[in-house]
């Protein structure tokens, strides 16, 4: 077999033991004589699949009993037009964003066709290289929710502790840090997060939202993303990714017993960003393009600040097994998304291999 260290910032690299259970059940799951991917989303074998993903999701989460977990399909996106759809019961009522990047400004956009929606911080002008200071005062008075994204994939950036809202209900698009960090589920009325970076395959979007956020939608809401509708059919309103659930679920085993939970996983986390930035830090070659207060643990963009240069070093990262860590082409440069999955020895043989280049490009 020959892996490589696959560094994309989604869809992403998976636990290889996941793969291999996965493989090994690909033709006959549970003795059913059916792969995971042919069941019946009315079939008992599929309700104990979505049921147990569930279940372990709550406990690696501790999300509490008065939060509905919803397994949807549309990608973070679609939640983009559900989040107004069902938090904002008319098209006057207001809601206030962060922008501090590629998709919270997609988020932003996308909301204002369905209410008042005001920009109430922004990166932009540093080309989202830092996280905005939000306090109370930059949110207006009956607010409904306050939008962020927790961590910014393309930019390099995330937050280092949930803002203070002068209790405006929190909504955190959580896509690219979900089970990489502990959250305080309750200090967010609502965290939605797409599967393909820490918890699965592409396909699947997960959405825990508090009860009484349930219920309200708009009168034109279309029935698949109208959050009781779904809560009500426990994520069955029609077939759901079937195999994306199936592969989430063995992901959350894996993070249960091969990692020891979120709160190992975490300070491997740690351990893992601190490899690659230590290197940044002090290289003459290689350097970051975030604050380094506001440094995300997930996606880590660098540069050269030579176009030539940093096309090179991708071409040879690429053939020696380094791969998709093309940067993003709003940043330029490299970019090593080092979710849950990539495990340490990954940024020690990076760092290596970055050492290595930076001596015969001096």
């Amino acid at each position: 077999m020959n892996r490589v260290y696959n560094f994309s910032a989604g869809p992403a690299c998976l636990p290889l033991s996941v793969l291999e259970q996965a493989g090994a059940e690909i033709a006959d799951y549970k003795n059913s004589g059916m792969s995971a991917m042919e069941l019946s989303h009315r079939s008992i074998l599929f309700e104990e699949i979505i049921a147990r993903t569930e279940e372990l999701l709550r406990a690696a989460m501790n999300i509490p009993d008065n939060y509905k977990v919803l397994f949807l399909q549309g990608g973070a996106s679609l939640q983009f037009s559900g989040i107004p759809m069902n938090l904002l019961q008319n098209d006057t009522d207001k809601a206030d964003y962060i922008v501090t990047g590629r998709w919270s400004n997609m988020a932003y956009e996308e909301a204002q066709r369905y209410g008042d929606i005001k920009l109430a911080a922004s990166s932009k002008d540093r080309n989202y290289c830092y996280i905005p200071e939000v306090n109370p005062s930059i949110i207006r008075p009956g607010a409904k929710y306050l939008h962020i994204c927790y961590n910014n994939t393309v930019f390099g950036t995330r937050y280092k502790e949930v803002p203070e809202t002068g209790g405006v209900p929190l909504v955190t698009d959580v896509s690219s840090c979900i089970l990489s960090q502990p959250f305080d589920v309750t200090q967010h009325a609502l965290l939605y997060a797409s599967a393909q970076k820490n918890m699965g395959p592409s396909g699947l979007t997960v959405v825990i939202v508090r009860d009484d956020y349930i219920g309200k939608a708009k009168p034109y809401t279309p029935s698949y993303m109208d959050f009781k509708v779904q809560a009500d059919l426990e994520s069955i309103y029609n077939t759901p990714p079937c195999y994306s659930v199936y592969v989430a679920m063995r992901v959350l085993e894996w993070l249960r017993d091969e990692i020891g939970g979120v709160d190992a996983m975490y300070q491997i986390n740690l351990e893992k960003a601190a490899i690659l930035y230590g290197y940044l830090d002090e290289s003459k070659l290689f350097k970051g393009t975030v604050d380094r207060e506001y440094r995300s643990l997930m996606n880590i963009p660098f540069v050269t600040g030579n176009k030539a240069l940093d096309e090179k070093f991708i071409a040879e990262a690429e053939a020696a097994g380094f791969t998709t860590i093309e940067g993003h082409r709003q940043v330029g440069g490299m970019r090593a998304s080092i979710y849950n999955p990539m495990p340490v020895q990954g940024l020690v043989e990076l760092v290596d291999f970055m050492k290595k280049f930076e001596m015969e490009n001096r």
